[in-house]
């Protein structure tokens, strides 16, 4: 009997390695189908090369389930104005993000998409607990379906769009776990009568940054 059940052991590691295996191969094409998208103007991806994708520049993996969890695109030349443009991510999200079913961290900060619409299957991205989308350079209406990531801890909108638009923010209620909000940037004109109600919801937010809007004062 204890022979049998050693056997068995060995098949299920086997399987689980597998399986790992497997994932790692799936998650790597679907980064490589997000390059493909992406202008990078600084080539930061160029890293982007080889079977082991937790290696690569900006991705990181779970320690123990070599899933990748994080992905860090942020533009870190983000205090000089002019290199920050020079060396932004560009182009296109790509849906293939779908594919990392583990993820819970994305900072997409300081790049530059153009004003075109944030993708709105980011808010499938159900395991996200981190959401950086601060001068990215979005534009459009913020997907009401961010509501989705019920698990979200922190979520940057600052100078969201690329043009003033009326953003309907009812959906923010729904991050109950939400402990950072900034909203700077984001046009609160159309949901001036409830934005302060909606935010009055979330029971976990400890800091909210909201937009300054200077007035003309009569001398």
């Amino acid at each position: 009997m204890l022979g049998i059940l050693s056997l068995k052991t060995i098949q299920l590691g086997f399987c689980s390695a597998d399986r790992i295996v497997e994932f790692i191969d799936i998650e790597r094409k679907a980064l490589l189908k997000l390059k493909q998208t992406l202008t990078d103007p600084s080539h930061t991806l160029l890293s982007w090369v080889g079977e082991d994708c937790c290696k690569w520049s900006g991705v990181g993996c779970n320690n123990i389930t070599e899933r990748v969890n994080m992905l860090d695109l942020r533009n870190h030349d983000e205090y000089d104005a002019d290199e920050a443009t020079d060396h932004a991510f560009g182009g296109e999200i790509n849906p293939s993000l779908l594919v990392l079913k583990d993820l819970v961290y994305l900072d997409l900060t300081m790049n530059n998409f153009g004003g075109v619409q944030l993708p709105s299957f980011i808010g499938s991205l159900e395991k996200l607990k981190y959401l950086n989308l601060s001068d990215a350079s979005f534009g459009g209406i913020i997907p009401p379906n961010l509501g989705n990531l019920s698990g979200l801890l922190y979520l940057d909108l600052s100078n969201y769009p690329f043009e003033p638009i009326e953003n309907d923010l009812h959906w923010l209620a729904t991050l109950s776990s939400l402990k950072y909000l900034n909203l700077e940037g984001v046009n609160l004109a159309k949901p001036t009568s409830y934005w302060l109600p909606t935010i009055n919801m979330l029971p976990s937010l400890v800091e909210l940054h909201l937009p300054f809007y200077e007035r003309d004062v009569a001398c």
